[in-house]
């Protein structure tokens, strides 16, 4: 039976576990995206970032040989990556937790518009994508993280709390507190 050509990430870690390199590859290409920008966004410094970013990647080459299957690969990954930024914020205490400054993409007025669009509704994109980010990095480190989670790698509740280490209810209440904040945040500009 020839090999599945679209394996699961599960699968692609426990082929990378028994010994196929390739199969980090893919997984690789399929997730530093995300990883990276949720590094970014969560601690605040490029820099910082990417030595983040390299550490998670080798916790997960340095696991490979116990690894299971016990939940989504994505959680496996997040939770990784939640408890190497645990422990820089522990190692760094007081540093700033989030920013979202253009670090990993382009800055906001570098966002090509929609073709035809006209410039007062240009002006007003432009203005509630510079309050939504702003509202993001005004949350809470905590829904924050939930929210960017969801965002970044569209993971579960379930997901989130097993990456955090929160109960699903705690994971809930983070992510419902979040998206009433930004919905709140984004109404009174629409009131403004």
């Amino acid at each position: 039976m020839p090999p599945n050509p679209n394996p699961s990430d599960e699968e692609l870690m426990e082929r990378y576990r028994d010994g196929d390199a390739a199969a980090f590859d893919v997984l690789y290409g399929r997730h530093k995206g995300g990883v990276f920008r949720y590094l970014v966004r969560q601690c605040g410094n490029r820099g910082t970032a990417e030595e983040l970013f390299q550490d998670v990647w080798m916790n997960l080459v340095r696991a490979r040989l116990t690894y299971t299957v016990q939940a989504k690969f994505t959680t496996y990954l997040y939770r990784v990556a939640h408890n190497r930024l645990i422990d820089h914020y522990r190692a760094h205490a007081g540093g700033a937790l989030a920013s979202f400054d253009a670090a990993d993409g382009p800055q906001l007025d570098e966002v090509p518009a929609a073709r035809g669009a006209d410039p007062a509704v240009q002006a007003d994109v432009k203005q509630q994508a510079q309050r939504l980010l702003q509202l993001i990095d005004e949350l809470p480190a905590a829904q924050r993280e939930a929210f960017l989670l969801q965002q970044e790698s569209d993971m579960s509740i379930e997901d989130i709390a097993q990456a955090t280490g929160v109960s699903r209810e705690t994971a809930k209440s983070r992510l419902r507190y979040a998206v009433v904040k930004l919905r709140e945040g984004m109404q009174h500009l629409e009131r403004a």
